[in-house]
């Protein structure tokens, strides 16, 4: 058994958490796919920071409309009823906390709920801070969609990001490839465990004191001593 679920299985999971009424912003990569799993018969509304309310999912093919693109320049549809608006405008709502929801991409995710999602800090490494600032900030609820581990194979989920923050205290979800964490005041608590994995696996991938949230207990990653 896989123990990842695929972007397009992991976006569609993140959609069917989002309420029916919620104005929504879906932050740049992997979050704009969740707009193409949004359930047809309920009314979510997508903003998106260029200014935009009513964003439907991306063009089929041969159908885009160069003039209608979301903040990361991808193409986009209008739904029925959408309205535009200028870019200052567009932040204010997200700055006055009239957006319910925002689904963020993310280098790192503090136990404390911290956002690291526009730097590195390595040198040369270009910054993309866009309206990521605004958006943790502003939103009623911050979802985190990533990867669980990097490319080296260090977990994302840590006690304190080392990379410069985006937010302080910010994020109330994070949905991984392996499985989904709430950001609670004990730290991270596993929701739903992805394929073959356990919270005690996952505390071994991430090296961090998981707790449990179904039953309320807690799992730690096994030292070398206890190996």
């Amino acid at each position: 058994m896989s123990d990842r679920i695929s972007r397009q299985d992991l976006a569609a999971r993140i959609a069917a958490d989002i309420p029916e009424g919620s104005y929504v912003n879906l932050g740049i990569g992997a979050p704009t796919l969740v707009a193409n799993y949004l359930p047809a018969d309920l009314e979510i509304i997508l903003h998106t920071e260029n200014g935009m309310l009513g964003m439907g999912e991306a063009p089929e093919e041969g159908r885009v409309d160069p003039d209608l693109i979301n903040a990361g320049k991808q193409a986009i549809t209008a739904l029925p009823g959408a309205a535009y608006f200028h870019h200052a405008d567009s932040f204010a709502m997200m700055r006055g906390g009239h957006l319910d929801v925002c689904v963020l991409g993310a280098f790192q995710v503090a136990a404390n709920g911290d956002l690291a999602n526009w730097s590195t800090g390595a040198p040369g490494a270009i910054p993309a801070i866009g309206g990521a600032m605004d958006l943790a900030i502003g939103a009623k609820s911050v979802y985190v969609m990533t990867d669980l581990l990097t490319k080296q194979g260090e977990s994302k989920l840590v006690d304190a990001c080392s990379y410069p923050l985006t937010g302080v205290g910010c994020v109330s979800r994070v949905y991984t490839d392996h499985a989904i964490f709430d950001v609670t005041s004990d730290g991270f608590a596993v929701t739903e465990a992805f394929g073959a994995n356990t919270v005690a696996s996952l505390a071994e991938l991430t090296g961090l004191v998981l707790i449990d949230a179904t039953g309320g207990s807690t799992a730690a990653p096994t030292t070398a001593e206890e190996n």
